[in-house]
């Protein structure tokens, strides 16, 4: 049985990628522990960016890839049953970064780029939304954001390097996932065997 929406993600996957969370001592100081919770995070993205790819190329139209991206929000967005708080933190953190990504991704189908600025504009622009703690607008400009990145905008981390940390950081930390994956669509493999 093969379903169209595990074409790109399957709730499978995101399943073992959490399974695998719970077998871990995870530990965010750590490398392996971060790279992990990265991986996470960048697999998601890059079936986010294939969806896109296929948009663009037209192998797939508006509402099918609207779909596609609402299937693959809703599974990653749930909220996993973790016993570990901690864990339960950490994976909280990786879906705050998604939530930027299939909003954007979204926003690109449905409205097109949004070309009131270059992407660092938005980004900043929202840093000052998050300030004023008008979330709802930050979000929006980040999305908004993200839009350019999927045009091919370049975005620079180096633009939150005086931030205080928080929403808008995650969110962007989610448009970096998203640029990456766009730029090398590669399926990340559960790394299974170790290195």
């Amino acid at each position: 049985m093969s379903a169209p929406e595990e074409e790109f993600y399957s709730e499978e996957r995101w399943q073992n990628w959490l399974d695998r969370l719970r077998e871990e001592e995870l530990d965010p100081e750590d490398e392996d522990s971060a790279r992990l919770l990265l991986n996470l995070q960048d697999d998601v993205a890059i079936a986010a960016a294939k969806i896109l790819n296929a948009y663009d190329s037209e192998a797939v139209g508006e509402s099918e890839a609207v779909d596609e991206l609402a299937d693959i929000r809703d599974v990653v967005l749930a909220e996993p049953a973790f016993d570990d708080e901690d864990k339960l933190m950490l994976v909280d953190g990786v879906q705050t970064s998604l939530v930027a990504v299939f909003y954007s991704a979204e926003q690109y189908v449905a409205d097109g780029v949004a070309d009131d600025a270059p992407v660092m504009e938005y980004v900043r622009a929202a840093v000052e939304a998050e300030a004023e703690e008008d979330l709802d607008r930050a979000l929006g400009l980040v999305a908004a954001g993200g839009t350019r990145v999927i045009d091919g905008d370049e975005l620079d981390m180096a633009v939150l390097e005086e931030v205080e940390y928080g929403l808008v950081t995650e969110w962007v930390n989610g448009l970096d996932s998203l640029q990456s994956a766009l730029s090398d669509p590669e399926v990340i493999e559960d790394e299974e065997n170790g290195e």
